[in-house]
């Protein structure tokens, strides 16, 4: 039996591992493709998921969070209390946030009061602007780690930053109060019993769909790229369902909580809230992974290789990219995105999102908006009858610092002057060559 075990175990190691990436679901029916897809999304994320960092961003983001708290809720409130309905969003943040009830009405306190020395400030308005300014700059953190897995190293502009992020402030307390007010309708439908026992099950789950919606929301409108909502819809399932879970674990859990408030008293709400933070953040975390995975799975399947590129295979992905994108100005065709390049030609995402970063930092390419949704595209940045081979990598050669101590005028002139003869051998051989003509 135990054999059987192991070799079972075996088998299905080496099926997750390769036989799985050997099997073409183009030709496999659509359910049993999308299955393959979602156990390559969910191998993906395990491998490509770096625990360590990921602790640290969720551990981070609690951090901010815990200084953020306050003035974004007070923000919230103050547009609640604009249109009337502050008591309806309390509720449902009690209602969305159990076992979390002793601090939030510590908050609710600060939260008066922020509220207070903010109209009573000495420049009107002054205060509600910091509060505003703190609130968004937390969606800002939230933005940079989303679009730290998604390998997008520009964020929002200052400007998109503040009409985004505002208009999501403003949305989100009358969410809560439409879902307020959904629950209520649905209640009141209970009294009635026939259709009371169609509607239970679903008052029952009503919290899971609430959550996943959330999550899905989320995925797709924080990252600064585009995402695909089934993939967004996946990601969201699986994180708002393990979040729900987490939640039950947590509330039902009183025996252990009870711990905490015989050792530390009233003080016990700040280390169960962290760890609620901390655990709830790692969910959120996990999932934009599993998100970019599902996305883009037809392209990472070497997306682990990546990171031990050889130099030369890495050279060759630079001159291949740069001459797609001349190339498509040339025939003046609609400019690539990095997801079609990614996707067009198997590039694993991360390494095309890399060459295109650094072929904007030499100013060989520049970034122009395409299509209705503004993506970024990448045109050539000067007359492409100028941009040879030799010049491309001459760029990719100087760029960076070689401001160092090491002594190259005696004690290491001819390993210097070695790599300078090679660089001009080739750079001399290739000066003619140019890209538009590869």
């Amino acid at each position: 039996m135990i054999d059987k075990i192991k070799s079972f175990i075996e088998r299905l190691l080496h099926f997750l591992s390769i036989g799985i990436w050997r099997i073409d679901t183009n030709g496999l029916g659509r359910l049993r493709a999308i299955s393959y897809n979602v156990i390559k999304s969910f191998v993906l994320t395990y491998r490509n998921l770096d625990w360590s960092l990921i602790n640290t961003r969720a551990s981070a983001l609690t951090y901010s969070t815990l200084l953020s708290i306050v003035p974004l809720l007070a923000v919230l409130f103050a547009i609640a209390r604009g249109f009337g309905f502050q008591n309806i969003l309390q509720s449902q943040l009690f209602g969305y946030f159990q076992g979390q009830e002793q601090a939030l009405s510590t908050a609710m306190r600060f939260i008066d009061k922020s509220l207070e020395y903010a109209q009573g400030g000495i420049f009107l308005g002054i205060g509600l602007v910091l509060l505003l300014y703190t609130a968004l700059n937390l969606i800002s953190n939230i933005e940079d780690n989303f679009n730290s897995t998604w390998g997008i190293k520009n964020g929002r502009s200052y400007y998109r930053q503040f009409t985004d992020y505002t208009g999501l402030l403003l949305v989100a307390p009358v969410l809560l109060v439409c879902n307020a007010g959904f629950s209520i309708i649905l209640n009141s439908s209970l009294e009635t019993h026939i259709i009371g026992v169609f509607i239970n099950p679903f008052i029952q789950v009503l919290p899971f769909i609430l959550t996943i919606l959330l999550f899905t929301f989320i995925y797709i409108y924080i990252p600064n790229t585009k995402v695909k909502i089934g993939s967004a819809i996946f990601a969201g399932i699986v994180a708002g369902v393990c979040f729900q879970i987490f939640q039950q674990v947590y509330i039902s859990g009183q025996i252990w909580i009870s711990k905490y408030n015989t050792i530390y008293g009233s003080f016990a709400a700040l280390p169960l809230l962290l760890l609620w933070l901390q655990i709830s953040w790692l969910i959120l975390l996990i999932g934009v992974e599993l998100s970019f995975a599902h996305q883009n799975i037809a392209k990472f399947n070497f997306e682990k290789e990546t990171k031990d590129i050889t130099r030369r295979y890495k050279d060759f992905i630079i001159l291949l990219i740069s001459t797609l994108i001349v190339k498509r100005f040339e025939t003046g065709e609609k400019p690539y995105t990095a997801n079609e390049i990614s996707e067009k030609y198997k590039i694993p995402t991360r390494l095309t999102s890399d060459i295109i970063y650094l072929l904007l930092d030499l100013n060989v390419i520049v970034e122009t908006p395409s299509g209705k949704d503004m993506v970024p595209a990448y045109i050539p940045a000067l007359d492409i009858n100028k941009i040879s081979v030799s010049y491309l990598f001459h760029k990719v050669d100087s760029f960076g610092s070689e401001d160092f101590n090491i002594d190259i005028t005696e004690e290491f002139i001819d390993e210097w002057n070695v790599i300078n003869d090679i660089r001009n051998t080739i750079h001399e051989k290739e000066k003619n060559t140019l890209i538009k003509d590869l």
